[in-house]
């Protein structure tokens, strides 16, 4: 059996613990690999390395890092079906989605690549009689990074690569039900020149996690993740002295006023919230249809839904792949088997559903859930599946204030032809990304992603400048210089005296 260990100081280091875990094939349901848990201890030693490593890397020239993370760049470009390959045999999704999901890793790196300018700093000039101030950013030290299984490369490549860019080292904590294309990730870091210890990655459960909230040398931390962990991260590190980004759970809402092409409307909710098999944090869970478009939309959904193609995630024919694991397929189902007792209709049942030659994989259909309350435990939860829930608004208004009244505020949508109700819609609804005809508005790199309320714990938002900013801070330098005038006596510097 496989053994994914963790990569510590440039090198593949066993685990010492003596505790592992299972990795499964979703498509199939069996173990094929594991991988180390470490201990506290083993969190220590990939700390110190990256205090280590600290000392000359803060001090490199922005060339000296640039340089590496160009050939890093190119090195993912070579490699993205491997790295696919490597996602869709531990995670499940199709090989598309795969590669979709290290292209947009992809556009962090190339952010990174242009850190020359964002890290420049700001001067002002004779704010009083020679004296000179200049504001600049620094970075912070060892930092460290917990992502989820449901983006195995990309959520990683949101948080390293602008980290080191701006000079600090990182420990990555991914996700131990797919660990593998983080060990991908910090190999071809390696090969790019990126120098030992300045990338790290640990593999293990909530003993590595605590001691990373709770080490005196990790100075900051980034999270993705479920509300109630993204909670328990920023409160635990906040009070050990870090700076914390941690992005919780979701419960995204799209929008559609009666104008809206209802064609364009089914096409975007069946992508957004079935795609990835609805594992994403950024997926349409809640579609809101306002007046009387309602029935016409929801068959229009059914309609589409029925047409997608489920299977391994290596069939090319494939569109969507399994859940992550048995026990989460198992609880995605049992929303969709209460839903009518709760006063839904169910007109697309998933569950129950298998892939022929592959009985034993995570597998479950699509489901499609209409007249769903808001008091029903089907709206309420992140299920994190292929359910979509449909709600109706008999106004725009209405419908505002249902999404308002959500406790999560990640990303939402509205559907019109209409550019003053979007208008209105982009500055009343509170939420951190919205879409306008687009259903899943997740920013390109040069801006941040970010929710509001329960989605977002922590002052900023992930890459773009936020990113930066999170993994610097500020100085302000003031200073005053002699006029070469008033050299002491004996010093000729060549200007005249009594300028």
């Amino acid at each position: 059996m496989k053994t994914v260990n963790h990569w510590i100081g440039g090198t593949t280091v066993e685990g010492a613990s003596g505790n592992y875990g299972p990795v499964t094939d979703p498509a199939t349901g069996e173990v094929t690999t594991q991988v180390a848990l470490a201990s506290a201890e083993e969190v220590d030693t990939a700390v110190r390395v990256a205090k280590e490593a600290f000392l000359s890397w803060g001090q490199s020239s922005l060339a000296a890092r640039t340089k590496v993370l160009f050939a890093y760049r190119a090195l993912l470009d070579a490699n993205r079906d491997a790295i696919a390959e490597l996602i869709v045999a531990e995670h499940g999704k199709v090989h598309s989605d795969a590669l979709g999901e290290v292209a947009r890793g992809l556009e962090i790196v190339e952010l990174a690549c242009g850190i020359t300018t964002q890290l420049k700093g700001e001067l002002s000039t004779s704010v009083s009689n020679r004296v000179d101030v200049a504001a600049i950013r620094q970075p912070l030290g060892v930092v460290a990074g917990i992502t989820p299984f449901n983006f195995p490369a990309m959520v990683p490549m949101w948080m390293f690569p602008l980290a080191v860019a701006c000079g600090n080292t990182f420990i990555l904590k991914p996700s131990e039900k797919d660990p593998s294309a983080a060990n991908k990730l910090a190999e071809l870091a390696a090969e790019a020149g990126l120098p030992a210890g300045v990338l790290n990655v640990v593999h293990g459960d909530k003993a590595a996690v605590d001691a990373l909230l709770a080490h005196p040398d990790v100075a900051a931390v980034s999270f993705v993740g479920s509300t109630p962990i993204a909670r328990h991260i920023h409160t635990t590190a906040s009070a050990n002295g870090k700076r914390v980004q941690a992005l919780g759970g979701a419960k995204n809402h799209m929008l559609v006023l009666p104008d809206a092409d209802l064609d364009a409307a089914a096409d975007a909710a069946v992508s957004a919230a079935y795609g990835s098999a609805g594992e994403r944090c950024m997926a349409i869970s809640a579609v809101v249809a306002v007046g009387a478009i309602g029935d016409a939309l929801v068959e229009k959904i059914r309609e589409r839904a029925e047409k997608i193609k489920i299977g391994p995630g290596n069939d090319p024919a494939s569109e969507m792949g399994p859940l992550i694991t048995a026990a989460h397929r198992d609880k995605v189902a049992s929303y969709v088997k209460g839903a009518a007792g709760q006063g839904a209709e169910v007109v697309l049942d998933g569950t129950g559903y298998t892939v022929d030659g592959h009985e034993n994989g995570h597998w479950i259909g699509l489901s499609l859930l209409d007249h769903v309350r808001t008091d029903s435990d089907a709206y309420r939860d992140e299920i994190f599946g292929p359910v979509l829930c449909v709600l109706r608004a008999e106004t725009y208004e209405e419908g505002v204030a249902l999404i308002n009244a959500s406790p999560f505020g990640n990303g939402t949508a509205i559907f019109t032809r209409d550019g003053g109700a979007a208008r209105r819609f982009q500055l009343e609804i509170q939420a951190g990304m919205v879409g306008v005809n687009v259903p899943i508005p997740v920013p390109v790199g040069y801006h941040s992603f970010g929710g509001w309320k329960d989605s977002l714990f922590g002052d900023h938002h992930i890459y773009g400048n936020d990113g930066i900013h999170f993994y610097t801070r500020g100085k302000v330098v003031t200073t005053r210089w002699p006029d070469p005038s008033e050299a002491p006596d004996g010093v000729d510097l060549g200007f005249p005296r009594n300028h």
